[in-house]
């Protein structure tokens, strides 16, 4: 999923969950939006609300976690699955569904960990993320 600005990947997830309720007929990142949207029940309110869902700031002050970078990271993670970018990424996650029977909402939230750890410092850094050292945490779950 490419966007430039944080309102455009609102507006993504917002269209989509549009489409959703109209039943109209979804593009195949649209599909995967659409996945990631069903497997959030938690968050179907604030798309209920896209005025509100545009302004509000989801800085973690109020307990509220940010629906959209948490869904974006879902997003995120099952596109580098489907290219196996990093190399070596599909493998890892093969191997933790094993180990978690098959979970695999529980094995991508892990995962989401560190691939959310590897932005964090790239963005603290000015630098592009660390896919050797993002690839490394992965391979290091359990």
């Amino acid at each position: 999923m490419f966007v430039e600005t944080r309102d455009q990947a609102r507006e993504f997830f917002l269209c989509v969950w549009t489409k959703m309720g109209n039943k109209q007929a979804l593009e195949p990142l649209e599909s995967l939006v659409a996945r990631v949207i069903t497997e959030h029940p938690e968050y179907h309110a604030v798309l209920e609300h896209p005025h509100r869902a545009l302004e509000a700031e989801f800085d973690g002050n109020d307990g509220r976690s940010n629906p959209f970078l948490h869904m974006g990271l879902h997003v995120a993670l099952v596109e580098q699955l489907q290219t196996d970018r990093p190399a070596g990424i599909r493998a890892s996650y093969k191997r933790l569904l094993l180990t978690h029977a098959d979970d695999s909402h529980r094995v991508e939230h892990r995962m989401m960990d560190c691939l959310a750890q590897a932005l964090f410092e790239a963005a603290n850094q000015g630098n592009a993320p660390d896919q050797n050292a993002y690839l490394q945490a992965v391979q290091g779950l359990s």
